[in-house]
């Protein structure tokens, strides 16, 4: 049997094991008249999670870049620098402002107002207190952890921290988010933080805004601690200025 065979075969079993796929299938095939499209088995690609009531969506992630681009907008800096964060932020705030993205792996992103390039963040290229506005979210969590080709070190994290805060500059904002609630590392994906651990390691800067994404329900500005500590693994957004 041929490995092409065998490929539609496997799709076939799929199709007959969604019935509402197949259901659908049929009463498409019925009323498709104008036959603009052709519809061969072997292109199936049966999609059975969307069918909800509400459209799903990624709470940490779409939340905490909302609340970041709003923020920095906000703030109003000539440019704005980004160590590791998700690429929808800085592509997406690059229409407003002139951006420089730094990540561990570059990314060969190509979009006016944006600079792309490589840097280890436990050993940032930049003098101290020489950056205004900055930002590092959802990446502490994974440094020394080896899941994106990084060195291990179970001290990764903290020398990204104390990176990000040589760097920054008198006055300068820094906006910076990790996973919040019982703190463990679940190997080797990420760390998960208390609201404590990070008020402490970063003690040395003045906390302007907390902004706290639950599990479910809608994201609330400066929760309390007590609150916080009974989260599994919510996202916690950190507005810090350095004085």
């Amino acid at each position: 049997m041929s490995n092409k065979l065998k490929k539609i075969i496997k799709k076939t079993i799929r199709i007959t094991l969604t019935p509402f796929v197949l259901r659908d299938y049929l009463v498409y095939k019925k009323a498709d008249n104008k036959k603009r499209f052709e519809i061969k088995v072997k292109d199936f690609y049966p999609q059975i999670k969307d069918k909800t009531i509400t459209t799903n969506f990624d709470r940490h992630y779409v939340y905490h870049v909302a609340w970041a681009v709003r923020k920095v907008l906000e703030l109003k800096p000539n440019f704005h620098t980004d160590i590791s964060s998700s690429l929808y932020f800085s592509s997406t705030l690059s229409a407003s402002l002139p951006v420089k993205f730094y990540d561990y792996r570059p990314a060969k992103l190509t979009l006016s107002n944006l600079e792309s390039y490589s840097a280890d963040l436990t050993k940032l290229p930049f003098p101290d207190e020489s950056i205004e506005s900055l930002s590092c979210m959802h990446t502490i969590e994974h440094i020394g952890l080896g899941r994106y080709g990084d060195p291990l070190d179970p001290d990764g994290d903290l020398k990204a921290i104390k990176e990000l805060k040589r760097v920054l500059a008198k006055g300068g904002s820094l906006l910076f988010v990790v996973p919040i609630g019982q703190p463990k590392i679940e190997f080797n994906a990420h760390r998960i933080y208390s609201y404590r651990m990070i008020k402490e390691l970063f003690s040395d800067l003045e906390l302007a805004e907390f902004y706290f994404i639950p599990e479910s329900g809608d994201p609330v500005v400066n929760e309390k601690e007590e609150i916080v500590n009974k989260s599994s693994y919510a996202c916690g957004c950190f507005w810090f200025i350095k004085k």
